[in-house]
């Protein structure tokens, strides 16, 4: 089981995703920005992010900014989520590990959700 926070401020895709991924067996938590994600990620350490890209208050770049600004964190593995085609964001954001654009079928996250975390050694 691994925990994954799920960040979105759009609660119908938190929701979705939370009861999909604890389907799945994993330990959910969400947040509906990313200044919500880090104070859910210092009371407890996600194997995994999903992130929206386009949030209010601090957005997913800004997020996986300061994830990567803490040692501890560095090595949690970010998925991007955007309705914008992959290529439009990529120049604006630091490397991360997966990205889902919007809208994806729920089956393939749940593939490509259990791939990666199999290669982060889950």
């Amino acid at each position: 089981m691994a925990t994954i926070l799920v960040v979105d401020d759009e609660f119908g895709i938190s929701e979705l995703l939370e009861a999909l991924l604890t389907d799945e067996g994993h330990r959910v938590m969400t947040a509906l920005n990313g200044l919500l994600a880090l104070a859910r990620m210092d009371d407890t350490r996600p194997d995994l992010v999903i992130s929206d890209l386009m949030m209010p208050v601090m957005d997913g770049a800004a997020l996986l900014r300061a994830i990567r600004e803490r040692p501890e964190w560095q090595d949690v593995p970010f998925v991007l989520m955007c309705a914008l085609p992959e290529a439009s964001v990529q120049e604006r954001m630091l490397p991360y590990q997966g990205f889902l654009r919007k809208p994806f079928r729920m089956d393939d996250v749940v593939v490509f959700v259990e791939r990666l975390l199999g290669r982060a050694g889950h």
